[in-house]
């Protein structure tokens, strides 16, 4: 019998994820990407014997990696080699003032400790309540694709109900008062793309995530996993074809007959798209959309961000692989980013040097730096704002870390939100997606299968679960299992 043809747009996490599943469960399955590369925003980019990940740069939740890799009798160290980082992090407050988070718990509650009396003890009760929240979210939430709010109602879900009316600011301050700590506590929801007083208090697994799972390293870099997915596609027979954009969606009779690129029309009995939700949808004849566009505009998107590629021609002092900069005012960065949408005057600001732990990050005797600053979706971006916001940063990394850099940069490039809707076509240049706050949780997400469509679905940071690298890999699995559901006989 003739294999059912899929189609799947973007060649990001969450698709190649889901066109192994795809492949595996006897599709015929076609993925098509608009850029030369593959990887989505998990791309690479080399330059004078320095490799930067354009995207993505922490490696958390192993769990979730193994368990994607397992689904076909593979393991991660099939495909490439993990290092568990130590410190996982380091943040800055000011100059000579900064806290390391070691790979250990134990020297975590000793750090805290140190800090403030009582505080190791409160976080081992916090960091049970996150272990439980961990355990929950994995085997009874992020694997359930969101299509009636009854996939939520179980016994377990119901004795934690209130975990999802209390927030993790008030979470958090309830078990330490040091703003130091506090500040660290809250620091991994910026993963989920929203601020902690917005964010149920239920996300506290992220913790779990950081402080008990750790912080990995692909070595060779994040990109060691696109490149392990694409060639795990490839063993299970799907075929991959770059710098092809979708340029219309050919719908008939309310279902997707194939699509158009400026050269080829594909045709599939199924369409999924991992690309933009929105872009997606604005491809379609309008009778055809979901969503509108006072619904897009409605809800509360993740960040943007300005980011930095420095090639820096020596090796650097006091810092560690991923570095963090709270040396100003967290609060008065999330308003700028939720509520005025305007550049912050000061902004906070995150740092990665894979060259710490990767040798082949950059040439001998030099560093590789990434520099990241949280910004809001869809504000202004010129060359002057990107130049005037790098030299802040880099006089405020060499006054703290007391170390000259800007005369040993040998070269820097920059990516911010007009690169993220031309590479990307990412709505208001967003770089994470929805935000996790409980009005966009889970069936309150976008769908996976399309209301208005009969075959087409979406995975990726816009639906469900939601933003980051292991909800994506789990994006895939579950909108697979959904096609499957409803397609395969």
């Amino acid at each position: 019998m003739k294999k059912k043809k899929i189609v799947i747009i973007g060649s990001g996490f969450s698709s190649l994820a889901a066109s192994c599943y795809l492949a595996k469960a006897g599709f015929n399955v076609q993925l098509l990407e608009k850029n030369k590369e593959i990887g989505g925003r998990a791309r690479q980019k080399k330059k004078n014997g320095f490799v930067f990940d354009i995207g993505p740069t922490f490696y958390w939740m192993p769990d979730v990696f193994e368990s994607f890799f397992d689904d076909f009798n593979k393991k991660p160290s099939d495909y490439y080699q993990l290092k568990r980082l130590n410190p996982a992090y380091q943040v800055y407050f000011g100059e000579n003032d900064s806290i390391s988070i070691s790979d250990s718990l134990n020297e975590i509650k000793n750090v805290f400790e140190n800090l403030e009396p009582g505080s190791g003890k409160a976080l081992d009760k916090f960091m049970n309540k996150a272990e439980n929240n961990y355990q929950i979210a994995i085997e009874d939430l992020v694997y359930k694709p969101g299509e009636n709010i009854l996939e939520l109602v179980t016994p377990t879900t119901i004795s934690r109900i209130d975990n999802f009316f209390r927030t993790i600011k008030g979470q958090v301050a309830s078990y330490v008062s040091n703003p130091k700590l506090r500040k660290i506590m809250e620091f991994p929801v910026l993963f989920l793309g929203a601020k902690p007083e917005n964010t149920p208090s239920f996300y506290n697994f992220m913790n779990y995530a950081d402080f008990k799972l750790g912080t990995w390293h692909p070595m060779g870099g994040m990109y060691k996993v696109v490149e392990a997915l694409t060639d795990l596609a490839q063993e299970l027979g799907v075929n991959i074809r770059t710098d092809s954009a979708i340029v219309n969606i050919r719908v008939r009779n309310n279902k997707v007959e194939g699509v158009e690129t400026q050269e080829h029309f594909y045709p599939c009995d199924i369409l999924l798209s991992g690309a933009d939700y929105h872009h997606t949808e604005s491809l379609l004849p309008k009778v055809n959309r979901q969503y509108s566009e006072k619904y897009w505009n409605k809800k509360v998107f993740a960040p943007s961000a300005l980011l930095f590629f420095v090639g820096i021609s020596k090796k650097l002092k006091n810092i560690s692989h991923h570095t963090l900069f709270f040396d100003t005012d967290f609060d008065e960065h999330a308003k700028t980013i939720y509520d005025t949408k305007k550049w912050a005057d000061k902004p906070l600001f995150y740092a990665s040097f894979p060259s710490v732990t990767d040798s082949n990050s950059a040439p001998k005797e030099k560093d590789c730096g990434i520099f990241l600053i949280p910004i809001a979706p869809d504000v202004e971006d010129t060359e002057a704002i990107r130049e005037k916001y790098f030299n802040q940063i880099i006089k405020r990394f060499e006054k703290i870390t007391g170390q000259e850099i800007l005369s040993f940069i040998q070269f820097k490039e920059s990516y911010c939100v007009n690169d993220f809707k031309s590479d990307y076509n990412s709505y208001k240049g967003n770089a994470y997606g929805l935000a996790n706050t409980l009005m966009q949780t889970h069936v309150l997400r976008p769908r996976l299968r399309s209301k208005k469509v009969s075959n087409l679905f979406f995975c990726g940071q816009l639906t469900v679960p939601g933003p980051g690298v292991p909800p994506s890999l789990i994006s895939g699995k579950v909108v697979s299992d959904l096609i499957v559901k409803y397609f395969r006989k």
